[in-house]
């Protein structure tokens, strides 16, 4: 017997999936009683706060603009936090009472770019990155909380991003990016601004989540200078040659981890081809004590409180929306903290994927996650969907428009082509410059190995992605027309030309060597850019994009929407007055979800 599904039907349970929410990034309070978090339980990110031992959650802020960032003063007084208007990259700083009273805006506003770093230990100020003064670099500062007057302490090309200060002299943990795939570490003195170097290298390399030991002496980072998979490295502060490789694995990289307060535990969060193993680990003797059993697929780490008796973690996976958990020590059981709502969803009847390995053209490994449909046999209509960055990754995390294009019949493969991150420096860099005509390829590749493996057939298949994810749909639509029946470009780039004029100046001057440079290399970008050669264009294409985007500005869309319309092709263009690059407002995304859903049902 055929079930008609009317299109009231459908547009519910979209909408429904596309309402679940989530609660993340926690930041403990001082006497580790409280956390503030960020969650959209009321449609928009904004900061909420509840006890540590459990409770009904406070919503702390009720501002318009959604909030991406959140932290404690030293004193517990304060939180500070970064909110974006309109959603654009022109992010400010805030603080508030936890109570989320005596609401100030601490940043100059306008267009400046602004990312929220550390408190100082004495709470009369706070450390931050602003292109305020240097349009193509993100540079350091400290304002004073009562004066509200800055100082300057960094003028560097690039991108410098406080990760924290050292716990002995104060000094600020600077995350220094020269260009995307190449970083280094440097301490910054906030008293006399001089700089030390942590890791002198040979590009490229990538330097994260330094820590230091409480009497300053020991630094330990995560690091793939010397192997080309991401380890865990400790080097004496005073013999930067004191380099040693404490723990690292063949099959995966360390994406993250955290130090007891005693430094004698390590939690040690893994990526194997996009899920996380969690790793408790002893620092004295070097030797893996537990591997912990996680509900779902990924884990983000917060930090050890209690005496060291706790771990705070953020778990999301395929059918889990993000949560914030509490990991006991002494019996390696967790408990959920927050519990994000689904009102009509039972998440169980959601579909988690199967990691699927396969050839590129030239012989690469390539892999990517899988979405079945319950209840229908292969082959079936099926969405390529393209992650961000390019330095991405898509992981098994919890997605509504997969969920949504699942409860329809349609499946989604999410791949992690040449370029993506999780998978070595040496599988990072090989769609960089004129290279990137391999990571186009890869495309056909994907494509041809679910035509081959039966599990899709030509004539309904689509592709779809936001930001890069984007430009790899327009690209695929370009190159192989014949391949894909319909496309949905989100808010992606379409012109390098015009990417690079008009894009935040910062984010142009580290792009120039993952892309290619406009000022020597216009013709490979030219090659490179689908605008160049969107008459190949035959599928139906649905953009989407946000008019206060300053990462991929909008032109971008209109230049396709204007092309596509000359030649006839159906071509549908939503524009999001109060969004960025990427949707946050719970009708947005409502909206955005439901216009894919019915496109590809439309054309597949």
């Amino acid at each position: 017997m055929t079930i008609k599904v009317s299109q009231e039907q459908i547009q519910e349970r979209t909408s429904l999936i596309a309402k679940i929410g989530g609660c993340w990034s926690p930041s403990l309070s001082p006497d580790h009683q409280q956390i503030a978090f960020i969650s959209n339980l009321s449609g928009t990110p904004q900061v909420w706060r509840m006890p540590v031992s459990g409770g009904f959650p406070e919503r702390v802020t009720t501002i318009e603009d959604y909030v991406s960032k959140v932290s404690w003063s030293p004193n517990g007084e304060w939180l500070a936090f970064e909110s974006a208007p309109g959603g654009g990259m022109n992010t400010q700083i805030y603080i508030v009472r936890p109570d989320g009273t005596n609401l100030s805006q601490f940043t100059v506003g306008g267009l400046s770019n602004n990312w929220l770093g550390a408190w100082a230990k004495d709470n009369q100020s706070i450390f931050f990155s602003s292109n305020m003064d240097q349009p193509d670099a993100m540079d350091c500062y400290s304002i004073d909380i009562e004066t509200r007057t800055t100082r300057k302490l960094t003028s560097h090309t690039g991108t410098n991003r406080i990760e924290g200060m050292t716990p002995q002299s104060g000094q600020l943990i600077v995350n220094r990016v020269a260009y995307r795939g190449d970083n280094n570490i440097i301490l910054v003195d906030p008293s006399t601004n001089e700089e030390t170097y942590l890791t002198p290298h040979d590009p490229p390399a990538n330097f994260s989540n330094v820590k230091f030991s409480d009497e300053g002496a020991v630094v330990y980072l995560i690091s793939n200078r010397d192997n080309d998979l991401s380890g865990l490295v400790k080097f004496s502060i005073d013999n930067l040659a004191d380099w040693m490789v404490i723990c690292g694995r063949q099959d995966a990289e360390l994406d993250q981890f955290v130090m007891s307060h005693d430094e004698k535990l390590l939690a040690l969060a893994w990526n194997i081809a996009g899920r996380t193993e969690l790793e408790l680990f002893n620092l004295e003797t070097q030797t893996s004590i537990a591997m912990i059993d996680l509900p779902c697929e990924t884990a983000k780490l917060s930090s050890f409180f209690d005496d060291d008796q706790y771990l705070m973690l953020s778990l999301t996976g395929s059918i889990a929306p993000p949560d914030i958990w509490v990991l006991d020590m002494s019996t390696y059981a967790l408990r959920q903290l927050t519990s994000s709502p689904h009102a009509g969803v039972n998440l169980q009847e959601l579909v988690s994927p199967m990691l699927e390995t396969y050839t590129a053209h030239d012989g690469v490994k390539l892999t990517g996650w899988l979405y079945s449909p319950r209840d229908i046999s292969a082959p079936f209509p099926i969405v390529l969907s393209f992650h961000g960055g390019p330095e991405g990754q898509d992981r098994p995390i919890f997605r509504a428009d997969y969920q949504a294009l699942l409860a329809q019949g349609i499946g989604v493969f999410a791949p992690n082509v040449r370029g993506s991150s999780g998978f070595g420096k040496h599988f990072l860099n090989l769609d960089n410059g004129a290279l990137r005509v391999d990571a186009i390829r890869d495309i056909q590749s994907t494509a041809t190995h679910l035509i081959e493996r039966n599990i899709a057939v030509s004539g309904k298949i689509g592709i779809m992605g936001g930001s890069y994810g984007g430009y790899m749909t327009m690209a695929g639509l370009v190159e192989f027309p014949d391949l894909f029946a319909a496309g949905v470009n989100i808010y992606g780039v379409v012109n390098f030309k015009t990417f690079f004029e008009q894009t935040e100046p910062w984010m142009a001057s580290i792009s120039k060597v993952i892309y290619g440079d406009p000022q020597s290399q216009l013709d490979m970008l030219d090659d490179l850019s689908p605008m160049t050669r969107l008459e190949r264009v035959t599928a139906p294409t649905l953009v989407i994009h946000g008019a206060n985007d300053t990462n991929v500005p909008v032109y971008e869309a209109e230049q396709v929407v204007q092309k596509l319309q000359e030649q006839n092709i159906p071509v549908n263009y939503i524009l999001f007055p109060d969004e960025g690059h990427g949707f946050q407002n719970e009708k947005n995304r409502i909206t955005s979800t439901a216009a894919t859903v019915d496109w590809f049902i439309n054309y597949l």
